[in-house]
């Protein structure tokens, strides 16, 4: 099985926000049958990622950063990240209590260590603080590991 790691930003305009799933769907379809995606499920990219994953009929593993992880997200996405565990074969509880930019980093590191490949919905800019997307495509880099970086033409955050 493939394992197809997501990292990528939050709070995507919309019309960003269509571009980035179709090109997640895309990306998943060429890739074929057999995958397993990881996921720690914020809202945007994240959240876009998983939802492909399940409908191309592939596993989801959930990767949960930190036990108050869930608090730490937008009121709104909580049933959202709620219904997505749930359809999860898999999670993955990161051994943190508080959900820091620590945390976050760390599960980037583990979602990498535990996939051929990254998928990065990255503006290409610099991390805006540590766990950031900038952050998670250099690791995955200076591990060898495939990083495919989805960012639409013209796009702006």
């Amino acid at each position: 099985m493939r394992r197809i790691a997501v990292t990528g930003h939050r709070g995507l305009p919309p019309d960003v926000e269509r571009a980035v799933e179709e090109a997640l769907r895309a990306r998943l379809a060429a890739l074929g049958p057999g995958l397993i995606g990881l996921s720690c499920l914020a809202d945007g990219a994240d959240t876009l990622f998983a939802r492909a994953v399940i409908e191309a009929g592939a596993d989801l593993e959930a990767i949960v950063p930190a036990e108050r992880y869930r608090d730490g997200l937008p009121p709104a996405h909580r049933p959202v990240y709620d219904a997505l565990v749930a359809r999860a074969a898999l999670v993955h509880h990161l051994p943190f209590a508080e959900s820091t930019p620590w945390a976050h980093l760390e599960a980037g590191r583990y979602m990498v260590d535990h996939s051929d490949e990254l998928l990065a919905v990255w503006d290409g800019r610099a991390a805006r603080g540590p766990g950031g997307t900038a952050d998670i495509v250099a690791y995955a880099r200076e591990r060898d590991r495939a990083v495919t970086v989805i960012w639409p033409d013209g796009a702006v955050r």
